[in-house]
């Protein structure tokens, strides 16, 4: 079995198109949540960049404006050609990424995880040395990494009781603690919250700035 935590990692992330993304932010968020969408694709993807262990990461999108922000910030787009829903991008992700990459361990990472820290990224990474191993979310329900050695395939299980689905298909559990910023996924005002809490990154700010000026009704003077 490959030793994973000397394999270079390829990282596949899905963003949906940020007009529908999200929906569940849309009533904390009506004027910001495309931006939110966006800004949290483009965090998670500079964090991902920014582990040593990280060789390449793959954004599988149609949208315009996320792939030009995730391409200034060195990742490489995939358009969605299947455009049939998450785990079919994240299949067809992995697929180029092993024919570009090809011996690197492939994983699939979550596009809302605007507090991630590429430290703890690092140490999930290394710590995924089973065929494929996983990270449940915040909420212990779902998945937000879920990792394949190479030559494995990835076999993405992504939706409701993720966390379960990934665990019955074989895939094995990540148990580090200090690890919640790679567990932090955002789906709702309470979970942003908490990312906020834990420290977004730079776009994230941005967007927040914005969402307090909007509210203070100096929307234009936030920074």
């Amino acid at each position: 079995m490959a030793d994973l935590q000397v394999a270079p990692w390829t990282l596949v992330i899905p963003v949906k198109r940020t007009a529908i993304a999200k929906s569940r932010l849309a009533a904390a968020y009506p004027q910001h949540r495309p931006e939110l969408a966006r800004a949290f694709a483009v965090d998670t993807t500079a964090a991902a960049l920014g582990s040593p262990l990280v060789q390449a990461v793959l954004v599988v999108t149609d949208d315009p404006l996320v792939a030009a922000d995730v391409t200034a910030a060195g990742a490489h787009v995939v358009p969605d050609l299947p455009a049939a829903g998450l785990n079919e991008a994240l299949l067809h992700g992995a697929t180029v990424a092993a024919a570009e990459f090809g011996g690197n361990a492939i994983a699939a990472l979550s596009a809302d995880l605007p507090a991630l820290r590429p430290a703890e990224l690092t140490a999930v990474l290394a710590a995924c040395t089973a065929p494929r191993s996983f990270v449940i979310d915040q909420p212990g329900t779902g998945t937000t990494l879920l990792a394949a050695a190479p030559g494995v395939a990835l076999d993405p299980r992504f939706g409701v009781g993720s966390a379960l689905a990934h665990q019955a298909s074989g895939a094995m559990p990540i148990e580090l603690t200090a690890i919640e910023s790679v567990r932090r996924d955002v789906d709702t005002a309470a979970d942003l919250a908490h990312a906020v809490q834990l420290g977004v990154g730079p776009a994230t700010a941005d967007v927040m700035s914005l969402v307090l000026g909007a509210a203070t009704g100096t929307e234009g003077l936030a920074c």
